[in-house]
């Protein structure tokens, strides 16, 4: 017998069928013998048409306002959840952040989970009750609600995991796992049966969408077991997990892609300590996520800065630039926002040489010029322009043997 997180997202209880064939999956793993606590998000689509709700009555709604309409999305989803089960004979409970516990800091809409008090979930499962609890939300020192932002359901269900000691932390979604790659752009993907965490959170950060990176850091920083599932169909899915030398490595376990990436160039700035400073301070206080940062090596007193922000962050951040460019007295200040970041991920880079040369080989003898570059000790994301990014995807799963199981 095992105690189980399960977490459910929006397109798991996006109707009542849906709802109804979740309560089966959980019933089901009670009648096996495990004890299941569930975490749910909003019914699919319900949070955006909140959002929609709170901007149509105010150009710029309070955050701490639109926490409370924003959270209301999960207390539907966790009480149609709760009737189900006890449809079935399985008694339960729903459970918002208060009455659970918990706890997060005061940054609305996205806020930081700090404690949970586990003995409301702990009751209810000594009396073989299911909690059923709202994803996404938490409650201030105040006691005002809060939400999680992005990803903040798999992230409660992490916490939560975290906090009562579960066997794992099941994230119950609409793939099956975590592939090599997007069967979308690659047909042959193949589904991993493992994968690190640290392999994890550099895929979801460089845009494999499984997992919000939030989650998975919380889940290697307290070693929660974490299993990626189709809510739909039966399998094994992918489990997360820590680093084991039992684990045999691949060379590269998968290849991520981010489309939404925008370059901005300032050229020709006084190569000086601290013109790095006065170009980003304005990006950053605006706050603008900056990623990849190329600085080139100065020729007569001046250098090229170039760096990467999202895409929907691009015409705000050159409006933010072109008074520093003055004040620089920079040559010029382009951008170009049609590219795409294209990732190869894996732990078994840090043993084996040459997997930089066979990614730049593979990436010219398919004509894909490279603009940027960034590496770490397990991954390395090159900058394309978007309308090689498909090809430069399946050319690198091919060119490390990805669909093959010990590719």
């Amino acid at each position: 017998m095992a105690l189980v997180v399960q977490k459910y997202g929006g397109t798991s209880v996006g109707s009542v069928e849906k709802i109804r064939a979740v309560a089966k999956r959980v019933a089901d793993a009670r009648d096996a013998g495990h004890k299941v606590i569930v975490v749910l998000s909003a019914m699919a689509g319900e949070t955006d048409r909140l959002q929609d709700l709170g901007s149509a009555v105010s150009a710029r709604p309070a955050a701490e306002e639109m926490d409370v309409l924003l959270a209301s999305g999960e207390q539907a989803s966790i009480a149609l959840l709760a009737i189900a089960l006890k449809d079935l004979g399985h008694p339960s409970r729903s459970y918002l952040a208060h009455q659970v516990g918990i706890r997060t800091d005061a940054d609305h809409q996205r806020a930081r989970i700090e404690r949970i008090d586990t003995s409301a979930l702990r009751e209810s499962l000594a009396a073989g009750v299911t909690p059923v609890v709202a994803g996404f939300q938490g409650i201030d020192g105040s006691g005002r609600l809060t939400t999680l932002g992005r990803g903040g359901s798999d992230t409660t269900a992490v916490a939560v995991a975290a906090a009562v000691e579960a066997d794992e932390c099941q994230i119950c979604t609409d793939v099956d796992g975590v592939c090599t790659a997007d069967p979308r752009i690659v047909a042959d993907a193949r589904r991993l049966d493992h994968i690190t965490f640290e392999e994890m959170f550099e895929l979801a950060s460089l845009g494999s969408r499984v997992l919000h990176p939030r989650s998975v850091e919380f889940a290697g920083k307290y070693a929660v077991p974490l299993r990626v599932l189709s809510s739909f169909a039966t399998g094994g899915g992918t489990l997360i997990t820590v680093e084991s030398e039992s684990m045999e490595q691949p060379i590269v376990s998968g290849i991520a892609h981010a489309r939404d990436e925008a370059k901005i160039t300032m050229s020709g700035v006084p190569d000086v300590p601290g013109v790095a400073s006065k170009i980003l301070g304005p990006v950053g206080r605006a706050p603008i996520e900056v990623d990849m940062i190329v600085q080139n090596t100065g020729a007569d007193g001046l250098t090229d800065f170039t760096f990467t922000v999202k895409r929907g962050d691009y015409a705000r951040t050159l409006e933010l630039l072109q008074p520093v460019g003055g004040e620089l007295g920079a040559r010029s200040i382009s951008g170009d926002d049609q590219i795409a970041k294209v990732s190869v991920v894996g732990v078994g880079m840090r043993s084996h040489a040459g997997v930089a040369m066979r990614v730049f080989d593979t990436l010219a003898a398919e004509n894909i010029n490279i603009q940027m570059i960034s590496t770490s000790e397990i991954k390395i994301s090159v900058v394309v322009a978007e309308r090689y990014m498909e090809l430069a995807v399946r050319a690198l799963h091919g060119a490390f043997e990805l669909s093959e199981p010990n590719g």
